[in-house]
């Protein structure tokens, strides 16, 4: 089985390296972007060239977006990718986050191909730490069983995990459907500029779904279709 990684952060960012360390032993490619592309959702880049830098026989620093580097690996890299994993993104894609992340956009646009995708957020609380370990572990476990699951071809997983403080209770992973409730927008207003400023963990979140799991300590696996 060879799994192609891929995130939105870029190829250097600590989530991808916990992903790595969450498939270890498996036979993987990491063809991500070269810089950092959190929030470009499902941008291709078609108007100007896409730099590829081989970094090893495994490693492949790519000057697009995450789903550019999923086009690339699948029709120059491997011709033979079981599945693509994206992630460990640096923050919650909850919801409606799925039309505006890249880490997501890398797995749907997988799916369009046939290829069978699993995209892996981390929910940070306000600006507490990360805990790149803890989320290796518990990916490691959710992909022990996604990666044995049938896909439907156009469907694909995306995985949130919570983020829990010391001597609160290990999560459970709850299968569930995506919020559909809109993000909060709020600006700070400086002049003739706007700055976003809406607070993501004061989102609405409708009862039972992913936005809801997630926020409660648990963590939420919904399915996506194209």
């Amino acid at each position: 089985m060879t799994l192609i990684l891929t995130n939105d952060d870029g190829i250097d960012a600590p989530g991808i390296q916990a992903l790595l360390k969450a498939v270890n032993g498996k036979n993987v490619i990491i063809a991500a972007p070269q810089d950092h592309q959190s929030g470009c959702g499902h941008q291709v880049t078609t108007t100007r060239s896409i730099n590829l830098q081989r970094r090893s026989d495994v490693e492949y620093a790519i000057g697009g977006t995450p789903a550019d580097c999923v086009r690339i690996a699948a029709t120059h890299i491997s011709q033979d990718i079981e599945f693509v994993l994206s992630g460990i993104n640096a923050g919650g894609n909850l919801g409606v986050d799925a039309y505006i992340s890249g880490t997501v956009a890398a797995v749907r646009e997988a799916a369009m191909h046939g290829i069978p995708g699993i995209a892996i957020s981390q929910y940070r609380k306000g600006k507490l730490n990360y805990d790149w370990d803890l989320a290796a572990r518990w990916t490691s476990e959710v992909l022990a069983d996604l990666l044995q699951r049938s896909l439907e071809p156009g469907s694909f997983w995306n995985v949130n995990l919570p983020h829990l403080l010391p001597g609160e209770p290990s999560p459970e992973v709850v299968f569930c459907q995506a919020c559909t409730k809109p993000l909060p927008v709020n600006y700070r207003i400086e002049g003739d500029d706007f700055y976003y400023v809406g607070e993501y963990g004061k989102r609405l979140r409708t009862p039972g779904s992913d936005v809801d799991v997630c926020f409660s300590g648990n963590i939420a696996v919904t399915l996506l279709r194209v």
